[in-house]
């Protein structure tokens, strides 16, 4: 009896791309009439047509967890076996959720993932080089960071890009687009990140994005793009609008620290057993800032018996917090606008990108973070020692 597991899968599946019986059945090889029974549950895959539904889940740009569910579903063995793949570290989720995501940008499997200041580009790097080694082959996993110099010229650009890549003898962008379209074109699938693609020289970045559209758009599904950035990459896709490789690009910001995030990040650093630590008092205190959570983490394991007020006092002198807010103290305009917003008992709606200067500066250098209320997402500052911090600003410049 057909498992009815498998044809709600299949027809979910078909519906999210709106791919018709006839469609899948010219991808796989196998008769609209044998689709139709699938989805319709009269009929199962026969123990010879393992590969026709993996090409099935290939052409319905499931994730390996749906390709092995799928799988499962119609009598076969996974075709990812269960293994680590990140292991269950800070955000390890959101990794996954990272490389599943792209899965599903067809044809241009590429994202954009946007972080705040200290948290990296990207954030736990280490642990998105292991998840694509796994999925794509160590091999075929790329690096770039493009040289920050902006007197560099292209041949020098170029070399540094292809050595990153393992790349010999490349010395102009035709040199390295055709090495890695070799690559590509003999069937290899490729995943590059990105890190800090903003920086450097405009016309090189310019000619670095095109390279990367254009065996994108020849060799679709084949090159996984993830590009990592904060403020300027950001102003680059909302703002530039001349960067075809951006405008195509989905975009993931990275989400908040929670309870379950912050007990893995411990285990992740070696700290105190997640156990013995008041999660939630560290989260109220730091807001979830990186920096500002390592601090109050050792404050609170130094002066166990500390309250709140002092605590929150003692974080406000945080050195990162005035190097972000004292540039915001100084023109008599921006000071002017600080203080009002301190006052303010809303900072503005959280939008993909903030029009405002202020607003935006401000949430880029972490300051602000975007909190849910019964109408909508608001932004606020991210926490009473960042406040306290800028009030300290305002008084002192």
């Amino acid at each position: 009896m057909p498992d009815p597991r498998f044809s709600q899968m299949l027809s979910a599946h078909m519906r999210r791309i709106r791919a018709s019986a006839g469609a899948v059945a010219a991808e796989i090889g196998m008769s609209r009439e044998s689709v139709n029974n699938w989805r319709n549950g009269d009929a199962m895959p026969s123990a010879r047509h393992r590969d026709r539904m993996v090409a099935c889940a290939s052409y319905l740009r499931l994730t390996e967890a749906e390709t092995d569910a799928l799988l499962e579903a119609a009598g076969f063995e996974p075709e990812y076996p269960v293994q680590q793949s990140v292991a269950e570290g800070p955000f390890a989720a959101t990794v996954r959720d990272a490389f599943e995501r792209m899965d599903r940008l067809m044809p241009y499997p590429i994202l954009m993932l946007l972080s705040q200041a200290h948290w990296g580009q990207p954030p736990f790097r280490e642990a998105f080089i292991a998840e694509a080694g796994r999925r794509f082959g160590a091999a075929s996993v790329l690096h770039l960071q493009p040289p920050y110099s902006l007197a560099i010229d292209p041949a020098a650009y170029f070399h540094a890009i292809g050595a990153q890549c393992g790349l010999d003898g490349i010395d102009s962008d035709h040199a390295f687009e055709t090495a890695l379209r070799r690559r590509l074109a003999a069937g290899e699938r490729v995943f590059c990140l990105v890190s800090r693609f903003e920086q450097g020289d405009r016309a090189l970045r310019e000619t670095l994005a095109g390279v990367l559209r254009s065996l994108s758009e020849t060799h679709s599904g084949r090159l996984h793009l993830l590009l990592c950035g904060g403020e300027a990459l950001a102003d680059l896709k909302y703002q530039g609008g001349d960067l075809s490789l951006l405008n195509i690009a989905d975009v993931q910001v990275w989400p908040e620290m929670d309870e379950a995030s912050l007990r893995a990040l411990l285990r992740h650093d070696g700290g105190a057993a997640p156990a013995d630590v008041d999660a939630p008092r560290l989260l109220r205190l730091s807001g979830g800032h990186p920096a500002l959570l390592d601090a109050a983490h050792r404050l609170l394991r130094a002066a166990p018996g500390i309250d709140d007020a002092a605590a929150t006092a003692r974080l406000a002198e945080h050195p990162l917090l005035w190097q972000a807010l004292l540039p915001l103290a100084v023109p008599a305009e921006d000071r002017a606008r600080l203080s009002g917003l301190l006052e303010a008992p809303r900072l503005g709606r959280a939008r993909p990108y903030l029009i405002d200067p202020m607003l935006r500066r401000l949430y880029w250098a972490n300051l602000l973070a975007p909190r849910d209320a019964a109408d909508g997402r608001w932004l606020a500052w991210r926490c009473e020692a960042v406040r306290a911090a800028a009030r300290h600003v305002l008084v002192d410049a």
